[in-house]
């Protein structure tokens, strides 16, 4: 269009900022999260009627299992499936975020079927407990084959004791003769039972009174 008298402004192109997505930029992307301590995903390894050291290890976002509500879903879980499928609940102890146990199973398919078991369970109740939903166990248990009566002796007394050594590792003052009431030692005598008597003869041989 033409402007004789100069009455029009002249254009001027202009930058057009438009917001951007993506790309590579600092603070960027999802947020990394601590790695977790995953148990490879090796075969199981066959055996015939053993005694057995699992851990199983919860989620992050799950309560502290020693807590009041949270043990007691625990004990309900541990009562309802100490003997299953030929696997036996011997010992236990509930820590923050994981549990041992010492069981005996007459197999490895066997054993698999009681955890599978088990891990349903404690998903069930602690869900309830915490009024949600979703995952509870971390990854997949954690076996050790118990070959020795002193294995057996010192596999058991590791479980038991396991809260005292957490607690003397972050400094705190044990009290004398401490005994952890989140143990299978500390609910004696518990109704229903929440552990199962042993068969095998290097569990009832390797720990006082399991004759």
């Amino acid at each position: 269009m033409s402007d004789p008298f100069g009455t029009v402004a002249r254009m001027a192109q202009l930058d057009l900022n438009l917001p951007q997505w993506g790309g590579r930029r600092r603070g960027a992307g999802r947020k990394r999260k601590e790695p977790l301590r995953r148990v490879r995903h090796r075969k199981r390894r066959r055996f015939r009627w053993k005694p057995l050291h699992v851990t199983i290890r919860m989620r992050r976002e799950v309560w502290s299992l020693r807590t009041r509500r949270c043990f007691r879903a625990m004990k309900y879980a541990f009562a309802k499936g100490c003997e299953r499928f030929g696997y036996r609940l011997i010992h236990f102890s509930v820590q923050r975020n994981h549990i041992h146990l010492i069981v005996e199973a007459p197999d490895e398919v066997q054993l698999g079927r009681a955890m599978k078991g088990l891990g349903v369970r404690i998903a069930r109740v602690m869900n309830r407990a915490m009024a949600r939903k979703g995952q509870v166990i971390a990854h997949r248990y954690y076996a050790r084959i118990l070959r020795t009566p002193p294995e057996v002796n010192f596999a058991i007394l590791y479980v038991l004791h396991n809260r005292a050594h957490h607690i003397a590792r972050e400094g705190w003052p044990l009290p004398p003769r401490y005994e952890d009431p989140l143990t299978s030692e500390g609910t004696r005598g518990h109704d229903p039972p929440l552990v199962a008597s042993p068969r095998l003869w290097l569990l009832r041989v390797s720990w006082p009174g399991q004759a």
